[in-house]
């Protein structure tokens, strides 16, 4: 189970913790100190750890300490230190920095060099702001549709806030990036992926805050409008979207994440499987495709 630890001499009880926990299971207690008062939600994320600007907070037993600083540039650095903005400052990217993003576009990788996927890419404030509208009216449509809302159960605990009016898709983010590909492109779910993480790296390296947002995608699947609010062309699908702005948050040092599962493969050693668990083996490679 997740929890914290707070070092009450050093907390100044500022509260970033807890305004920047996505999963909302960090809360003050009788003494305004920070706590863990829903571990069952959390994600791991460690951005509580990351943000503490005195280094008060401790994550399931890791220390600030033992975190790397935020403040240098180089390429492993900004890999290292990238967090997923959900606070932005409320203003529009200057143009000059938006052409400077554009201008990497062309050096995005595709596979067989295709080429053509589309960047929808909203500019301005006052579009992110229709566009809320609109998916909180359309959810609001299909949470009192008796037939439809199952297909949106998942939404019905945001049911309150899309009635105030709060962004819960868009986290008030004052620009989004959303790309698509071809239906006949020879990789037409991987290349998305892949120029959004040269943009997400990049937009970082200019001092832009990026977040993936999975909701944004869904709404723009389920709301035909508003592929056609992005211009997205027809035979084009859209495959994910990436929300970018200036951040309101300032992280302070790097996360320490558990490290993945590697093989390290330096020799061919025979095995002898059965039919069944080749079999079961191909399954597996094609319901993970």
């Amino acid at each position: 189970m997740n929890n914290i630890t707070i070092d009450k001499e050093k907390c100044i009880q500022c509260g970033l913790c807890v305004s920047d926990c996505v999963a909302r299971c960090i809360e003050f207690d009788d003494e305004n100190y920070p706590y863990m008062k829903r571990p069952g939600n959390c994600l791991g994320c460690q951005h509580c750890l990351a943000i503490c600007p005195k280094g008060a907070l401790s994550f399931n037993g890791k220390i600030p300490e033992d975190s790397e600083d935020c403040s240098t540039k180089t390429i492993l650095s900004l890999i290292k230190s990238r967090r997923s903005i959900r606070q932005y400052k409320d203003e529009e990217i200057s143009e000059e920095l938006f052409e400077k993003l554009k201008a990497m576009f062309p050096y995005i990788p595709t596979g067989c060099n295709s080429h053509k996927l589309h960047f929808s890419i909203v500019e301005k404030k006052a579009v992110m702001r229709a566009l809320k509208e609109k998916v909180n009216k359309n959810f609001l449509k299909l949470l009192n549709n008796k037939i439809l809302s199952p297909v949106v159960k998942h939404f019905e605990v945001y049911r309150e806030c899309f009635e105030k009016g709060e962004d819960i898709v868009f986290r008030d983010a004052p620009h989004m990036i959303v790309v698509s590909s071809p239906l006949s492109a020879p990789c037409a779910s991987q290349d998305p992926i892949i120029a959004l993480s040269y943009i997400e790296l990049y937009a970082q390296s200019l001092g832009l805050g990026t977040c993936w947002c999975g909701y944004a995608e869904l709404c723009i699947k389920i709301f035909p409008e508003l592929c056609e609010i992005l211009e997205i062309p027809k035979g084009y699908s859209p495959i994910y979207a990436m929300l970018l702005g200036k951040p309101a948050v300032n992280y302070q040092r790097t996360p320490q994440p558990e490290p993945y599962k590697i093989s390290e493969i330096r020799d061919i050693i025979p095995k002898d499987s059965c039919i069944w668990c080749k079999t079961k083996r191909i399954i597996t490679n094609f319901l993970r495709g």
